[in-house]
C-alpha cells in the first residue's frame, strides 16, 4: 500500500547523525578521511552499531565485514528489504558520500519506530565495506564479492600501498564476521546517495530518480617515442610521445562529444618518462575513461579509439599499445523499484527527474542479484570526493523522505 504524504522523516535527527559521524576521521578542512579498515573506519562502525542497537535492530556481519542491521517484519518467511550504502571515505572525502545512504537507512527505521509502524517484510540497514576502493582496489569490493563478481579469497588478499592485506586489516579492527558472504536473499535493495554531479542543483530538482548506471571502459595506452634534448633536436626529427598523448586526449574528448547525450570520456592517470624539463618525452602511459549507460555506445567509443589512436601514433612515428584494464556493463535498475521511488517523490510533492548515475555504487553490483534502485539528492556545484563536498539539510531530508516511502511501501505496512 502507498503511504500517506504526511509521513516524513526527522530531518534534524538525520542531520545531527551525519554531523556526529563526521567527527570520526576528520579531514583537514571540514571533510573526512575515514578510509576503509583504518582505526577510524572501525570507530565509525561502532558508532553506527550503537545507534542501530538503540533502534532495536539485530546485527549480522559477513566475511568481508559487511554490516547488516535487521528490523523484524511480521512474516518470518518474507524476504527482507535492504537499504544502505557505505561509511568509508576518500582520503580527502566529504561528509555525505555514502554516509547519507547508511544513515538515511537508519532514519527509515527510526521513523518507523516513532510512528509505531509494522511491516510484513523485515528491513535491513547495510554498511558495505570498501566501496571507495582507495586503500584497497577495486572499488565496490565487498558488494562485488557478495554479488559473485569477485572471489572471496582474492578480495581478502588485496594489499594497500604499504603491503597490508585486506583480510588482515579487517581482523585487526575487529570487523571480520563469520557469516558466509552472498547467501542473503533480498526482496529489493534501495540506496540513497548524493548525485556527485551538477545536474539536480542546476535544474532546481529535489530528487534524482536513478534509472541507469553508466558502464565503463578503462583503457591503458602506452606510447613509445624517443628521448631527446628539447633544445637541440629539430622539430621535424622528434618522436614526441607527449605530443601523441595530447592529440589522443583531444580524440577522446571528440569521441565522447560525438556520442551525446550521457556519454563521457577523459584522460585520467598519466605518467611521462623521463619527466624532465629539458627532455622530449620518449614514453607516456595514460588511461582513458569512457562511460555510457548504453552498451552499444560504450563499445562504439572504445572501438573508435582503438581504430584512430594508432593512426595518430603512426603519423608521429610512435609505437602504441592499448590494453583494456577495467570494464563493467551499464546497469538498468529494476523498473518496479524505480517506480516506487518516482511515485514517492510525486506523492511527497518533491520536484524530480530521471537521472543516470555517472559513478559506480554498491547498488550497481547488488542489482545483479536483487531488484535494486537508487535515490539521489543534489550536492553543491556537483562536487564530491573532495572535502568541500556539501549538501543542505533540506536536500538530505527530501532524499530520506523518498527513501522512507519507497522502502516501507516495498516492505508492506501491516495495518
Amino acid at each position: 500500500m502507498a503511504l500517506a504524504g504526511n509521513m516524513r522523516v526527522d530531518g534534524d535527527r538525520l542531520w545531527d547523525s551525519l554531523m556526529d559521524m563526521a567527527k570520526i576521521g576528520p579531514g583537514l578542512r571540514g571533510g573526512n578521511n575515514r578510509q576503509t579498515l583504518t582505526d577510524e573506519d572501525g570507530e565509525g562502525r561502532h558508532l553506527f552499531k550503537r545507534w542501530c542497537d538503540e533502534a532495536g535492530l539485530t546485527m549480522g556481519v559477513d566475511e568481508m565485514g559487511n554490516m547488516f542491521h535487521r528490523r523484524e517484519g511480521t512474516d518470518p518467511d518474507a524476504l527482507p528489504v535492504y537499504v544502505g550504502s557505505h561509511l568509508d571515505t576518500q582520503p580527502t572525502g566529504g561528509k555525505y558520500d555514502g554516509v547519507l545512504g547508511v544513515l538515511g537507512g537508519l532514519e527509515v527505521i527510526r521513523t518507523l519506530n516513532d510512528l509505531d509502524i509494522k511491516t510484513r517484510h523485515p528491513i535491513v540497514v547495510t554498511n558495505w565495506t570498501n566501496e571507495e576502493g582507495t586503500r584497497f582496489a577495486p572499488a565496490m569490493l565487498a558488494s562485488g564479492v557478495f554479488a559473485g563478481i569477485h572471489e572471496l579469497d582474492w578480495a581478502l588478499s588485496r594489499t594497500d600501498a604499504k603491503g597490508l592485506k585486506f583480510g588482515d586489516e579487517l581482523e585487526r579492527i575487529g570487523w571480520k564476521g563469520e557469516e558466509p558472504i552472498g547467501q542473503r536473499k533480498m526482496k529489493a535493495f534501495f540506496e540513497l546517495h548524493i548525485e556527485q554531479g551538477p545536474i539536480l542543483e542546476k535544474e532546481g530538482k529535489d530528487i534524482g530518480v536513478v534509472t541507469h548506471g553508466q558502464g565503463l571502459w578503462w583503457l591503458q595506452i602506452t606510447l613509445s617515442g624517443k628521448d631527446a634534448h628539447t633544445g637541440s633536436t629539430p622539430m621535424p626529427m622528434r618522436r614526441n610521445a607527449g605530443l601523441g598523448m595530447a592529440r589522443i586526449t583531444e580524440l577522446v574528448h571528440t569521441i565522447a562529444m560525438d556520442h551525446q547525450p550521457n556519454a563521457v570520456g577523459a584522460i585520467g592517470h598519466c605518467e611521462v618518462f623521463p619527466n624532465s624539463r629539458n627532455v622530449i618525452p620518449g614514453k607516456v602511459v595514460f588511461t582513458v575513461d569512457f562511460r555510457s549507460p548504453d552498451q552499444a555506445t560504450l563499445d562504439a567509443m572504445k572501438a573508435r579509439l582503438e581504430a584512430e589512436a594508432p593512426k595518430i601514433a603512426a603519423e608521429l612515428g610512435l609505437g602504441i599499445d592499448i590494453e583494456a584494464v577495467g570494464h563493467f556493463d551499464p546497469v538498468t535498475f529494476d523498473a518496479g523499484c524505480v517506480s516506487a521511488i518516482r511515485g514517492a517523490a510525486e506523492r511527497l510533492g518533491y520536484s524530480h527527474r530521471d537521472i543516470v548515475s555517472g559513478a559506480g555504487h554498491d547498488a550497481c553490483w547488488i542489482n545483479r542479484v536483487a531488484p535494486t534502485a537508487m535515490v539521489m539528492c543534489p550536492c553543491v556545484d556537483g562536487l564530491s570526493h573532495n572535502e568541500d563536498e556539501e549538501i543542505t539539510k533540506e536536500w538530505a531530508k527530501a532524499g530520506a523522505d523518498v527513501l522512507f516511502h519507497a522502502v516501507v511501501e516495498t516492505a508492506e505496512i501491516v495495518e
